[in-house]
């Protein structure tokens, strides 16, 4: 298969970029001088299209959560669930109530106390949209403000598992927003960006999709603890941090280069050659990796056709889709599992038969399950690489079997706004779209939001099946490892006859930034905190 055009312009820009450099990129300067040290410059992957991290799972979205909001427990680096805004907790002997105090000091921008009440109102809101949040409050009998920094779950059977809801590392993270924000409709999204977190945004200097600014929160009170992925202290050391809405690859990485930012999300794997050269450039892996996917419309023709998504799975390689993205192997690696490859669920359980690579066999398979040329529109946002590379993949492979394809090109923000639509794809609706989950999302059952398939609250893409639900179920129910080792390897196989998604690979994306920033804490998320610049 040929490399899609995007792969081989990044190429072309890399050579050039290397022989003679780049224009170079004009930045408007904040005041104050020396060296610049008070403003961080970060392109992020995809500039922030929206506010809202309850209602969007979009990691931009989350990284923009974790800067201006705090969470109650939060997880470490070693998979460790730790409190963050809570101090202490007790549960009751019966496992059915549980008790949280917050700290000391706790205070939105806006000057007002975070109460018992906030939590109680964020807590309900998040667990509307969230699939691990969703599986929570089918627990939950009610909710109590004790006073007004202490508040209370009763539970209508035991859940171990609260504090790792609670504390979960990714999307949708259980941010915590003031009642007001959060009593709103949970599928509307917000527009009030009031957090308590270390950092605050700047609606004024914001228009969705380009450039963002969040200001040092001078009244935030970090814990005492060393920072660890999301736990420990959050000590904001960057006055203010600007996010850029600087899209092509070539432009990003010679502002890097010149100094002009500090740290670019996303670099091509092309260009990493050039990047590398510098000394004063570091290069560091995202752990984890990110999972690359194809996900199905289960609501519309062709897709609602459980035969028709095997025989997609039957032809698809992931080689191909891994080379299209990053190109090299010592970036990916292959993924026939629907659990963090690696990790102690991922079994693979059913993938080697289900992902044969085999064309010929899914040409039969899909005029066994009755294919009957319905139109299949391929949503591909332009402005995200990773996205669109999979798409000119996956276009090429629906036309080698026979499928009526039709690929629509758009922008992130309207990407955004069209998966959400369950209409026909000729009506504004989709068939099919290209995204990628952070392998820290996707680590087991519990905190899987693509595995679950509770139909019309799943996320996009709808898949609804109660074989698949039970076993989740059995898997959150049960403290045993080896009892969870067993379910998960049913899970797999019943996900590859089901097909929720159609797993693509796994890529190990490196992030760059400039040895000038010190301090950074590496994780699956991007987070700002702990951070200085020293020139």
């Amino acid at each position: 298969m040929s490399l899609p055009l995007t792969r081989r312009t990044l190429l072309a820009g890399g050579a050039a970029l290397a022989s003679s450099g780049l224009a170079r990129p004009h930045f408007a300067h904040a005041q104050g001088g020396g060296g610049n040290r008070g403003t961080l410059r970060f392109i992020p992957s995809t500039p922030l299209p929206s506010l809202d991290p309850i209602v969007a799972t979009s990691y931009v979205i989350r990284n923009h959560g974790y800067l201006i909001y705090d969470t109650l427990f939060a997880t470490d680096a070693n998979f460790q669930i730790k409190p963050q805004m809570v101090r202490e907790w007790q549960t009751a002997p019966d496992g059915l109530t549980w008790t949280f105090h917050l700290r000391d000091g706790l205070a939105f921008h806006d000057g007002q106390p975070v109460r018992a009440q906030d939590c109680i109102a964020s807590i309900q809101r998040w667990s509307k949209r969230d699939a691990f949040g969703q599986t929570f409050a089918t627990f939950v009998e009610g909710y109590a403000a004790d006073d007004a920094r202490t508040f209370s779950i009763r539970l209508k059977k035991p859940f171990p598992l609260l504090p790792d809801a609670l504390g979960k590392l990714s999307s949708n993270v259980p941010f915590i927003m003031p009642e007001r924000v959060a009593q709103g409709d949970a599928s509307k999204p917000i527009s009030d960006p009031t957090g308590s977190g270390p950092w605050q945004f700047q609606s004024r200097e914001w228009v969705p999709g380009q450039n963002a600014i969040y200001t040092r929160n001078a009244t935030y009170k970090p814990r005492e603890e060393a920072p660890s992925w999301a736990a420990g202290g959050k000590v904001a050391k960057i006055d203010r941090i600007e996010w850029l809405a600087l899209t092509e690859p070539s432009a990003a990485v010679g502002a890097l280069l010149q100094g002009e930012v500090d740290w670019y999300e996303q670099p091509p794997v092309d260009l990493l050659p050039v990047l590398k050269r510098d000394r004063n450039i570091a290069i560091q892996n995202v752990p984890l990796g990110l999972i690359l996917l194809m996900r199905f419309n289960q609501a519309q023709p062709p897709f609602n056709n459980p035969g028709v998504r095997r025989a997609v799975l039957m032809a698809m390689k992931q080689e191909d889709y891994m080379q299209a993205v990053v190109g090299s192997p010592d970036y990916y690696r292959e993924a026939k599992t629907f659990f963090t490859p690696g990790s102690p669920m991922s079994t693979g359980a059913g993938g080697q038969e289900a992902m044969r690579g085999d064309l010929e066999r899914a040409k039969a398979m899909l005029k066994e399950a009755g294919y009957a040329n319905e139109k299949v529109v391929l949503l591909a946002p332009a402005d995200q690489p990773i996205a669109y590379n999979q798409s000119l993949v996956t276009q090429e492979l629906l036309k080698n079997l026979g499928m009526n394809v039709e690929l629509i090109s758009t922008d992130w923000a309207s990407f955004i706004g069209r998966r959400s639509n369950r209409g026909l794809p000729d009506a504004g609706g989709w068939s099919v779209f290209h995204t990628l989950w952070s392998g820290a999302d996707v680590l087991n059952p519990a905190l899987h939001p693509l595995i679950r398939s509770n139909g019309a609250t799943a996320w996009f893409g709808w898949p609804e099946d109660a074989t698949l639900e039970g076993l989740r179920d059995q898997w959150i129910a049960t403290a045993d490892t080896a009892r969870q080792k067993e379910l998960a390897a049913q899970i797999e196989r019943r996900a590859f006859e089901t097909v929720p998604y159609a797993p693509a690979g796994l890529i190990e994306q490196p992030m760059a930034y400039r040895t000038s920033l010190k301090g950074m804490v590496v994780s699956p998320v991007q987070f700002f905190w702990n951070m200085e610049k020293t020139g």
